[in-house]
């Protein structure tokens, strides 16, 4: 239920007091609106058969759900945890940002981002929709692989699970803001064939952000892929490209497949 007008959100954490699960949830329903959960539920396809059919979204707004992480961004993995087996969208959504912003911090011990990173591939049946993989993947998954084999990523892609696929290109950001390319392209190509619309716009996406470190290495991907990868794929792949470029690429699809 709406709150009534004049009704204002629990005051900030008090110095010195552990953040809880229970705490961040108190935060979120003192904020909860009628006209945000309305719009969550016309822009998430939480109906039967969809993608997030069951998911229940409370009706807070993501940038009060992270201004709440970043105050709750001490908060230990036990009680993050909790926060990932509230049904609740928005806490699933607070424990995946306290999760990224803890493996940001440079304080953050080694252990403890390895604590993160387990927990996340662990409890990955509570980081099921795109925005949440989309949160955390490339600081708490692809953040601790920086410096260690990639063989994690790759059996994720070939995972039965959505959002496990989902993860293993996404968590690829971390390797392409430090101009690490090959993972990106690799996990891409097996992607190629997935069914799902939403693997589909993350491929395209991902192949796109790989290229503005190396149009070169985009092109090639395209030259190769183009006529055969999804349109939604190949449309988001060319999106920085010109204008003759684009339209080449989508000629090459155009001769294989009209539709």
């Amino acid at each position: 239920m709406t709150p009534k007008a004049g009704k204002a959100p629990k005051a900030a954490l008090a110095p010195g007091t552990e953040p809880t699960a229970v705490e961040f949830l108190a935060r979120l329903h003192a904020r909860q609106s009628d006209v945000e959960q309305a719009k969550y539920q016309r822009y998430f396809k939480t109906g039967k058969g969809n993608y997030a059919e069951g998911d229940f979204f409370l009706g807070v707004r993501m940038g009060e759900v992270f201004t709440l992480a970043k105050e709750f961004a001490a908060m230990p993995p036990e009680e993050i945890e909790k926060l990932l087996e509230q049904d609740i969208h928005e806490a699933r959504a607070g424990a995946v940002k306290i999760m990224a912003l803890q493996t940001q911090k440079k304080k953050t011990t080694e252990q403890r981002r390895l604590n993160l990173y387990e927990m996340y591939l662990r409890r990955h049946d509570r980081i099921n929709n795109w925005d949440l993989v989309d949160l955390g993947a490339g600081n708490v998954v692809g953040g601790w692989l920086m410096d260690k084999p990639r063989d994690p990523l790759y059996r994720l892609a070939r995972s039965a699970n959505m959002w496990e696929r989902r993860t293993s290109i996404v968590a690829t950001s971390a390797f392409i803001r430090q101009g690490q390319l090959d993972d990106t392209f690799a996990i891409a190509e097996i992607l190629l064939g997935d069914k799902e619309d939403l693997i589909h716009k993350a491929v395209g996406g991902w192949v796109r952000d790989a290229g503005r470190s190396s149009r070169e290495r985009l092109l090639a991907f395209l030259d190769e892929h183009a006529a055969t990868m999804p349109r939604t794929t190949l449309r988001y792949a060319i999106e920085h490209l010109g204008k003759e470029q684009r339209a080449y690429y989508l000629t090459l699809k155009d001769r294989v497949s009209p539709g």
